[in-house]
This record gives structure tokens, C-alpha cells and sequence, in this order.
């Protein structure tokens, strides 16, 4: 589906994302194969690979309602439960116009300028400058903001970061992530609880059985010798898989979550018409939006991620520089670079610090080359008094300088 403009792109991100998602939950069934596999070793470690692979498709078909019911369940509690969980972890709670008329007057406009509504509005305390739109449907749509962003960031600045997070409403970037994280979340529960659940019943409770099964298989006929290692065989593969399933399921969350950032850019410029707002924001977040405490989860919903992944293969964001590049050269912003803040300027050194009993220092004893009352001055005062020093200059004369 080839895009030209805001309007397809988004379209278009929305068809390959649905593909994805589509995937994604695929992996979950992948998880109860190979979850499968490991239950058909554990009740009979003397069978041949081909035995366990159709062993365990025949247990998927079995399971496959069941399995489906589970991840349902899953996603149905997730749905009623995940705000109330977020901002448990976070601590974001909601705000009126009489508690941040200022935020609140910024939120109300944008929304009344596109017809949008409004959604809930949370402050969360924290120094960190950073916030994440969260919600599955318009009664939970929310917008969380931290005190830091608010100090730090002028009110075109805040605007702008309030309509990149109304775009990620209006797009269906919430949803879409949210069911998401869930789906990857359910890949790697279940497949840790396999994991889990071979290794202490092979190591506590079938250890014995497995070793007995292979000294009576050594005792036997060639063929005994040779199905005691289809176990290994299906258990590394199983392994493997469940492997495999997690490191997928994080590869398409991320790549969800990093397709869609570069839109929500442009639709709070188009939002804003004031590509330089978001341009300087961005700029103003970079490497600050840490939240202490944040899972992973909450993290991959927030404007930026400062969590750096292996080589940016698990980077949940594109770099603050591509995303201010873009917006350079598409909506005709300016790039001011890196900024301050006061916030990052260093303390004093301990040499300057005042003293403890508050007491200024005795003043320095003069000498004949230095003025004690303001040794630091020295070279100020000279423009203004000639100096007596023996070897200093003489007096300018009536003609100037000699």
C-alpha cells in the first residue's frame, strides 16, 4: 500500500500494524507447541522426535480452545485493569482546571480546535521530563504529564507534546499498543511458566526417570538407544522455540512502537502549525525522561525512551536526532541543537562555598605588587588607576603614553 502524504501514511501504518498484531498473537500458539513438546517428553522421555512433533500438533488442537479462552482472559482483565495498573506504577493522578488551569486551558483548545474530545488529564510528580497517553476506548483515553515537563518546558512546548499525545489518540496508537504490550506480555508468562515448570520437574522430579530410561535404553536393542536421544533433541528444540517466540514478540512490539512516533510528530504539528515547539521540546526531552520505576511497558508509550536496546535493535524510539531531522525537513522547522536547562547547570565548587559559622574570611594582607582588598579585581582596577608598583608603567604625560 504505497503512501504520499500524512493522511495515507497513517493509513497505511495502520494496515502493516494490524499484520503485525495479526503475528504476534500467532506467537502465543507457538509458545503452547512448544509447551506441548515438553509435557509429551515429560510423560514419556523414550519416544522418537517424529512422535513428540505430531504428539504435541495433536495436543495444540486440543488445547487450541482453551488456549484462546486464557489469552482472552487475559486481555479482557488488562482492559478493565490496565489504567488503574499504570498509574500505580507511575503515580499519575488526575487534575481539574483548578489545579493546573494552565495545563488544562492547553489540552481544552487543542481539543476544541479539532473537534476532539477531551480526554482525562494526570500530573504525575516526578523530575523527569516526559508523558504517555494511555486507554482502550473514549471512557479511558488519558493524557499523563510529569511536574518536570511542566517546569521545564514553556506553554508552545507543553502544546506540542499535548497534541503528539492527541495524535497517538486520534490514530488508534494507544489501542494498538496497549493490546500489544498485553499480547507479548501473555508470549512471555507462558512461555516462562513452561520454561519453569520443565526445569523443576526435571530436575526435582523426573531427573531419576530420565537417567533410568537411559541406562535401561543402553541395555536394550539399538533402536531404544537411539529414541532416548529424541528427547534432547525435542527439548532443545522446545527450548528454542519458546526462545525464538519472546524475541519476536519484542521485535514487533518495538517495531509497532517506533512506526508510530514519527507520525505523532507530525500530527501535533498539524495540530500546533508550530513545527519549532516540538522541535524544541524534543530537544528539552532528550535524555531526561527517565521515570523511576517505570516498567518497560510503561516506558514504550512515553514521548521519548532514554532505555537505549542492544545496538537499537530493541530501541523502542527513533533517536531524538531522526525525529527532529524529520521534522526539519518535512514542516520546515529549525534544529537549535542540544539545549540547557537550569536544572543541569553544576553546583558551586566547594573553594567558593560560603563558610560554615557564616563568617566572611579576615581580609589578605597587602603587598607591593597586589591589592588585598580585591586580589581578584586586580586586573579590572588597572584600566581604571595607573599603578605604583616599583616596575609598573609611569604616569601617562601631557603628550600620552611614553
Amino acid at each position: 500500500m504505497a503512501a504520499y502524504g500524512l493522511y495515507t501514511h497513517i493509513a497505511s501504518n495502520k494496515f502493516r500494524s494490524m499484520v503485525l498484531l495479526a503475528g504476534l498473537f500467532m506467537l502465543f500458539y507457538v509458545v503452547v507447541f512448544a509447551g506441548a513438546l515438553v509435557a509429551e517428553v515429560v510423560l514419556d522421555s523414550d519416544q522418537t522426535v517424529n512422535y513428540y512433533l505430531a504428539a504435541a500438533a495433536h495436543d495444540l488442537v486440543m488445547a487450541f480452545p482453551y488456549a484462546t479462552g486464557a489469552a482472552a482472559l487475559w486481555i479482557v482483565i488488562a482492559y478493565f485493569f490496565h489504567q488503574s495498573i499504570i498509574d500505580a506504577v507511575t503515580g499519575g493522578e488526575d487534575v481539574t482546571r483548578q489545579q493546573q488551569p494552565r495545563l488544562y486551558n492547553l489540552l481544552e483548545n487543542l481539543c476544541i480546535s479539532r473537534g476532539i474530545p477531551m480526554p482525562k488529564l494526570k500530573v504525575m510528580e516526578s523530575d523527569a521530563l516526559n508523558a504517555f497517553a494511555t486507554g482502550l476506548n473514549q471512557r479511558q483515553y488519558a493524557v499523563t504529564v510529569t511536574s518536570g515537563l511542566l517546569n521545564a518546558l514553556n506553554d508552545q512546548e507543553i502544546e506540542a507534546v499535548l497534541g503528539h499525545e492527541l495524535t497517538h489518540i486520534r490514530n488508534g496508537d494507544v489501542q494498538m499498543m496497549v493490546v500489544a504490550v498485553i499480547i507479548a506480555g501473555v508470549v512471555g508468562f507462558f512461555g516462562e511458566l513452561f520454561f519453569r515448570s520443565f526445569t523443576n520437574f526435571g530436575y526435582y522430579g523426573g531427573g531419576g526417570s530420565w537417567s533410568s530410561s537411559r541406562s535401561s535404553s543402553s541395555s536394550s536393542d539399538g533402536d531404544r538407544k537411539s529414541s532416548g536421544g529424541g528427547a534432547i533433541v525435542v527439548i532443545i528444540l522446545a527450548v528454542a522455540l519458546i526462545a525464538l517466540a519472546w524475541l519476536l514478540s519484542q521485535l514487533v512490539k518495538l517495531a509497532l512502537s517506533r512506526s508510530r512516533e514519527l507520525l505523532a510528530d507530525a500530527g501535533s504539528v498539524e495540530l500546533t502549525k508550530n513545527p519549532d515547539a516540538m522541535i524544541s521540546a524534543l530537544r528539552k526531552i532528550e535524555n531526561r525522561g527517565e521515570l523511576p520505576g517505570a516498567t518497560s511497558a510503561v516506558m514504550e508509550l512515553c514521548v521519548d525512551n532514554p532505555r537505549e536496546g542492544f545496538a537499537d535493535l530493541f530501541a523502542t524510539h527513533p533517536s531524538v536526532d531522526s525525529r527532529v531531522l524529520a521534522l526539519v525537513k518535512y514542516a520546515g522547522g529549525h534544529d537549535p541543537g542540544p539545549l540547557a536547562l537550569p536544572s543541569d547547570a553544576p553546583d558551586a565548587p566547594d573553594d567558593q562555598a560560603p563558610p560554615a559559622d557564616g563568617k566572611a574570611p579576615p581580609p589578605l594582607p597587602s603587598g607591593p605588587w597586589s591589592d588585598a582588598r580585591n586580589p581578584a579585581g586586580a586586573s579590572q582596577g588597572a584600566s581604571h588607576a595607573p599603578s605604583h608598583a616599583p616596575w609598573g608603567d609611569p604616569p601617562p604625560g601631557p603628550w600620552g603614553r611614553h
